[in-house]
């Protein structure tokens, strides 16, 4: 217990620049300061070499501040016809925005029937559910690319996102997160006033999830923009790419141009710090809303 003076009962003080839990030595900056240098690092080379010339990756030493020619590479990227990166932006939105927005949904609808509702072999389906997380993800690819081709959705989006509209991984965090956000009582109180489930859903529980909504919507956006694999499986029409394929085809050919590519990664990592602009609020709240309860 704090007194007025600011000291504890053990004689420490609470506050302030002396020794305590909020002291941190010049060792701990320094190590702070050199982990976002090396973090920050390639992103601030790619910027470089995006707005370079390809020859200048050849230069002795390599240049280290930003040139002027990102306008010249912007426009040569979107006139790639054999990238279609213009396409690949569009498709690779589509198919995040709409397996985000799915996975959030199902997930935190499952998680609330599987933390506040009971029924018949709830723990047992759970345990189902959480085994699918320890299988590789490579080991779909071939049965899902079969069923894919029953469809007759090969070389279209749809195969892309309707795989992937809910996942172990969300269910299980958003199951765990209902658990301790939403209070028995509350949910009790809701059926007393003749709330139906679906109306508790989304007037009680809902609304109490949005910090772990966030963090999920921001992991599975982002899994799925920078997803390469099963695209590369099934979408088999170069006209049709995501954006990974489309930076896969700028890479392909005997001759690379460095500066092209890296002007398309630096254009597909845009939406991805757009996203965690949107969405960084409800996760910092999140994060100091659990430390808080801690």
């Amino acid at each position: 217990m704090a007194r007025r003076d600011g000291t504890s009962r053990a004689g420490g003080r609470t506050g302030g620049t002396g020794s305590g839990l909020w002291s941190a030595s010049r060792l701990t900056y320094l190590t702070l300061l050199l982990a976002c240098a090396l973090s920050i690092f390639p992103i601030y080379w790619m910027i470089v070499v995006a707005t370079r010339t390809n020859d200048a990756m050849g230069q002795l030493p390599p240049p280290l501040l930003p040139g002027s020619n990102l306008p010249e590479n912007v426009a040569r990227l979107f006139a790639n016809t054999d990238a279609n990166f213009l396409t690949g932006l569009v498709n690779s939105t589509i198919v995040a925005s709409c397996v985000t927005v799915s996975v959030v949904l199902f997930s935190s609808l499952a998680g609330f029937a599987f933390a506040k509702l009971r029924f018949r072999g709830r723990n047992k389906l759970l345990l189902v559910i959480i085994a699918t997380m320890a299988v590789p993800t490579q080991l779909g690819v071939i049965p899902l690319y079969i069923l894919m081709s029953k469809f007759g959705w090969t070389g279209q989006l749809q195969a892309v996102i309707v795989p992937c509209l809910v996942t172990g991984f969300g269910v299980f965090l958003m199951r765990q997160y209902t658990a301790d956000a939403v209070a028995d009582e509350l949910i009790e109180a809701a059926r007393v006033d003749g709330c139906s489930s679906l109306r508790i859903y989304l007037n009680v529980v809902l609304p109490a999830l949005r910090p772990a909504a966030a963090v999920l919507g921001l992991l599975t956006f982002m899994a799925t923009w920078n997803d390469f694999i099963w695209p590369y499986a099934v979408l088999n029409d170069p006209a049709n790419p995501t954006v990974q394929l489309s930076l896969r085809s700028l890479s392909n050919g005997y001759y690379q141009d460095m500066s092209q590519i890296f002007t398309g990664t630096a254009i597909a990592t845009l939406p991805l710090l757009l996203v965690f602009v949107a969405f960084g609020r409800q996760i910092i709240g999140g994060i100091m809303e659990g430390a808080v309860k801690a």
